[in-house]
């Protein structure tokens, strides 16, 4: 089941909203425990069995993490055997088939279970922190249970730490301002989804459909710029979705995305794409294998340890990794030597270095072979001997107000707009009139997108 679903919009979301609410305070939990495995259920119902052993494990090594209070060694040595088996759980269903095919076994590799590697990295950012002692232990498997399982970031994040949540887990509350703002996230990001990401996608799959190696240059970057935006608006919105159903719910999760496509070097991207994976790494990877606090070779190593990590978490394929040691690469290159000089850059230049950088690492996230990676490139650069052709003059011409909403859409010109219209008192009424007519108006144009259209893939689901 998908946020931008019919079914999830008009059946499931206003049932457990209905239940959520009328049900006393100390079951919300269970509520939202059972609603989580229901949503997963939805789908592939044997994958629960999966899930539910992965709560019972990181629950237990919880339990017995503080009983061993006063030793440490078995402490340390309970947090292990967790994060081996979450990584074991992970690895078998998700690496298997990459280092069968590494070392030519011929076996059979088990469906991915959906959201896998968001919740298993949730489980054992848990135990680490508990040995940690940055947390306390979770008494109630129902309470432990709901935290893995809240439906609003289960299948796509963000990556939501036990620490994030800790608190409200048993205290929250929600009023109906906060209930409003949920709302209205939400709905941002389902025409996010809807209304950019879908229609913006479809361009990029009917164009990587064709012989890669005769694409017109501009026919290639095209493309490209289209899955740009696809990749962000959908993941985004996602996000932005899960954000906003958590704000109803009485929860505050982390914001994964700040406009990571105004960044101005490549060290800034990843201070704005996928924040709460940039996190993740830094807190349980980076920090622990010594971070900068190190000799530089040692140092260059962390950081393409990370990102070669970063890559592999993405998908069991050798672009995945490659992507993620491209980034390591210029991450290295920008703290070593190139960084103090695209600061002195023009903003525009440094924005456009960083842009250009970033939309050729798309082509090696979306394309899985290294020759279809090298000749799109190739063609992005003239490969194919024709600069342009009647085809991408039409793309262009289908497609070109679909570009404009959405590069202004990735800017925060809307958000810096709003804040400067509500310091005028006056404006400020308007608009708290006007903007829940604005988002209804928005919600129904998603829901007519949703009706006339076929194509509604989440990019992100595969991971």
């Amino acid at each position: 089941m998908v946020f931008s679903s019919i079914v999830f919009l008009f059946y499931f979301l206003p049932i457990f909203l209905i239940v959520y609410f009328v049900t006393p305070k100390k079951l919300k939990n269970s509520v939202l425990f059972l609603s989580g495995l229901i949503f997963y259920a939805w789908g592939e119902p044997i994958n629960v069995i999966y899930m539910l052993l992965c709560i019972l494990i990181n629950y237990g090594a919880g339990r017995l993490m503080e009983r061993a209070d006063k030793n440490e060694k078995r402490r340390k040595l309970i947090m292990i055997l967790a994060v081996v088996f979450s990584l074991g759980l992970l690895g078998v269903f998700k690496y298997s088939g990459f280092f069968a095919g590494i070392f030519g076994l011929d076996i059979q590799t088990p469906a991915l279970p959906i959201g896998i590697s968001f919740y298993t990295f949730q489980s054992m950012s848990y135990c680490i922190d508990l040995y940690r002692r940055s947390i306390g232990v979770q008494k109630s498997i129902v309470d432990f249970g709901a935290y893995v399982t809240m439906f609003p970031q289960l299948i796509a994040g963000p990556i939501v730490r036990y620490a994030d949540v800790e608190r409200e887990l048993n205290q929250r509350s929600v009023n109906l301002p906060a209930m409003g703002e949920g709302v209205g996230t939400f709905i941002c990001g389902l025409a996010k989804k809807v209304i950019l990401a879908n229609s913006i996608g479809m361009l990029w799959t009917e164009i990587k459909g064709h012989d890669l190696g005769q694409l017109s240059a501009c026919t290639a970057w095209i493309g490209i710029l289209a899955y740009t935006f696809q990749i962000y608006f959908d993941f985004s919105g996602y996000s932005d979705m899960a954000i906003g159903l958590g704000k109803m719910l009485g929860f505050h999760f982390p914001k994964n995305f700040d406009h990571p496509y105004q960044a101005t070097s490549i060290t800034d991207f990843w201070r704005r794409w996928h924040i709460t994976l940039s996190t993740w790494f830094r807190e349980y990877v980076y920090i622990p294998l010594g971070g900068n606090r190190v000799s530089k070779l040692k140092w260059v190593r962390n950081l393409m340890i990370v990102w070669g990590l970063t890559g592999f978490w993405h998908g069991a394929s050798w672009n995945f990794i490659f992507w993620g040691l491209y980034f390591g690469i210029l991450l290295t290159i920008e703290k070593l030597w190139l960084g103090k000089y695209i600061q002195k850059l023009p903003r525009f230049l440094a924005w456009l270095y960083t842009f250009f950088c970033v939309v050729i690492s798309w082509v090696m996230f979306d394309l899985s072979t290294v020759s279809h990676i090298t000749t799109f490139i190739k063609s992005m650069f003239g490969g194919s001997g024709v600069l342009i052709d009647d085809y991408a003059r039409y793309q262009f011409h289908t497609y070109v107000l679909i570009f404009l909403l959405c590069a202004l859409s990735a800017t925060s010109f809307g958000k810096w707009l709003l804040e400067k219209a509500r310091r005028s008192k006056r404006l400020d009424q308007i608009l708290c009139v006007l903007t829940p007519v604005a988002q209804m108006g928005l919600f129904v144009l998603c829901i007519a997108y949703l009706v006339n259209e076929t194509y509604n893939p989440f990019l992100y689901f595969r991971f």
